[in-house]
C-alpha cells in the first residue's frame, strides 16, 4: 500500500525524470524514453523508475546507457525538485514490458478463434422452469 506522500513523490519525479529523458533524447533523434511508472519505497530513499523505450530494439542498449549515466541523471532531477524534495532517492531503472505482455496475449487470442466465440441471446438467457 504506497501513501499519500509516496504516491505525490513519485508522480512529481515521473513528472520531472520525462522532462529530463525528452530533452535527451531530441538530440539523439528516432527515440522515444518515456517514463510509465515510479515507485518509491516507504522511507523515499529508492525510487525504482520503469521505462518505455521505442523503438523496443535498442531499449536495452539505451537502458545500459541511462543506467551507467544514472549519476547524471539524478543531479538532473534534484536540480528541478530540490525546492520540493530535501534529499533525492537513489535512481534504479527497469525496462517496462508491460506493452510487449499486452501485445503477446492479442497475439495469442488472435492466433485461437474459438477464445472469439461470443455467446448467442440463448446461451446468455437464464433456464426458465
Amino acid at each position: 500500500m504506497e501513501g499519500k506522500r509516496q504516491a505525490k513523490i513519485a508522480r512529481l519525479i515521473q513528472k520531472e525524470l520525462s522532462e529530463i529523458f525528452r530533452r535527451q533524447t531530441a538530440a539523439m533523434g528516432n527515440v522515444l524514453v518515456s517514463v510509465s511508472t515510479v515507485r518509491v519505497s516507504p522511507d523515499l530513499s529508492i525510487a525504482k523508475v520503469y521505462l518505455s523505450i521505442f523503438p523496443p530494439a535498442k531499449g536495452n542498449d539505451i537502458l545500459e546507457n541511462i543506467r551507467k549515466q544514472s549519476k547524471t541523471v539524478r543531479y538532473e532531477l534534484a536540480a528541478a525538485v530540490r525546492e520540493t524534495l530535501r534529499k533525492c532517492p537513489d535512481l534504479q531503472f527497469f525496462l517496462d514490458d508491460s506493452l510487449d505482455y499486452v501485445e503477446n496475449i492479442d497475439r495469442i487470442l488472435a492466433a485461437d478463434p474459438h477464445l472469439h466465440d461470443a455467446p448467442t441471446e440463448e446461451e446468455n438467457e437464464p433456464a426458465q422452469d
